[in-house]
């Protein structure tokens, strides 16, 4: 036998949560004058699963602006390709740069 009755409750309903989309982040690549094309081309199709055409035309964004948009991302998936590109970068000795910077 049970000290409650069926309705009563210990705790106090919860109320309704909002649910939002999570907010995005776009990740940037940055030129410098010695990273090869070809290596960039490569890290945008093995790090951020782009095709061979989408590929060079975001590697000639980033050669003739400065910089290129790679995609947006949440944060924890934006850091972590970002985090890929780094390290990639540093084992073939290339100063490649990623950043994630907020929509």
């Amino acid at each position: 036998m049970s000290l409650y009755s069926q309705s009563d409750t210990l705790f106090a309903p919860k109320k309704a949560e909002q649910l939002k989309e999570p907010e995005e982040f776009r990740v940037v690549l940055c030129n410098d004058h010695y990273t090869t094309m070809d290596f960039v081309v490569e890290v945008l199709i093995t790090v951020f699963h782009k095709d061979q055409a989408e590929a060079n035309r975001i590697m000639w964004e980033v050669h003739r602006k400065g910089r290129g948009i790679v995609g947006h991302y949440s944060w924890d998936i934006a850091q972590t390709k970002a985090q890929k590109v780094h390290s990639l970068a540093a084992q073939y000795e290339f100063p490649l740069r990623c950043l994630v910077e907020p929509l």
